[in-house]
């Protein structure tokens, strides 16, 4: 259903942590004209877990809005508390978004059981396409296979953005259920190979930065030629590394704001990009030739 580099979009802000809606908008125009596949609203990456639930449906509303059919909207939507997952699943689906990404419950732990009992309460609900989400690095919680093939068999559960950091997980996934569900990268490093696995694309980082090759590279990749895919790939290698030198999106909003693309607001608990950073972020930028 969908495809291609999706970028995992920032959440601009201004310098008192206030949502900068001008920047979201160029943001948005950015991405459209550099042929992003698919923009992912208010994600990990859109500092979803400290906006407020209407800050959160406002940001959704206002980028579908600006992206005006253009390109895919999928908003996040995922919380470790299944009736507000459920209410912001419906507010993104009446906002006119495409579909939802949902992340596992941080912080709960819950079982495998109940991982399928939340995510199914939330399809079940609401009647938009969902797209699970499973990142344990951040969430001290691991979806396994199995659960995944359970859950692929609910009909608008229709992918998952697999982030465990291994490209055993997403090929697994792939072979029990990619008839079913479609897989896409969660590690931008990781992102030609599962394409060439038989994944669909990535959800972003990279791409806030550099669209234009990222676009490139994954059109490439699921055209069938990975050699051209990684020719394009390989001077944003550095960039997939480095911004993650602190925890994401702290690296990426501080490239952003060099690039004069937005001012280098980010919201507490997250500071800005410590200075001995700077340096090496700033090489990688030119590496990928986006500065």
């Amino acid at each position: 259903m969908f495809h291609g580099s999706m970028v995992a979009m920032v959440t601009p802000m201004r310098g008192d942590g206030t949502v900068d809606e001008a920047a979201l908008e160029r943001l948005v125009e950015f991405h459209v004209e550099a042929g992003t596949d698919a923009i992912v609203a208010v994600g990990t990456t859109g500092e979803s877990a400290t906006l407020s639930e209407s800050e959160h449906c406002q940001v959704v509303r206002q980028v579908v809005a600006r992206v005006g059919g253009r390109v895919p909207v999928i908003a996040g939507t995922g919380s470790n508390n299944t009736r507000e997952a459920i209410d912001l699943t419906r507010c993104a689906m009446e906002a006119g978004a495409d579909a939802c990404l949902l992340v596992t419950p941080y912080y709960n732990k819950p079982t495998q059981r109940g991982l399928y009992e939340h995510y199914k309460a939330v399809a079940e609900a609401v009647p938009i396409p969902q797209i699970l989400y499973n990142v344990p690095g951040r969430t001290a919680c691991d979806m396994l296979p199995d659960t995944v093939e359970a859950l692929s068999k609910l009909p608008n559960i229709v992918g998952i953005k697999e982030a465990s950091g291994n490209l055993e997980r997403p090929q697994e996934l792939i072979a029990r259920c990619g008839e079913r569900l479609d897989v896409y990268s969660g590690d931008d490093a990781l992102a030609l190979e599962v394409v060439a696995a038989g994944g669909k694309g990535v959800i972003s980082v990279t791409a806030n930065v550099a669209p234009g090759p990222m676009h490139e590279a994954l059109a490439a990749a699921l055209g069938g030629d990975l050699e051209q895919a990684r020719r394009i790939n390989l001077p944003l290698e550095a960039l997939h590394r480095d911004l993650f030198l602190e925890a994401n999106p702290i690296p990426v909003k501080w490239a952003l704001a060099e690039m004069g693309l937005i001012e280098p607001g980010i919201r507490l608990p997250l500071t800005p990009l410590s200075e001995r950073y700077h340096e090496p972020l700033r090489q990688a930028m030119r590496q990928a030739g986006v500065i």
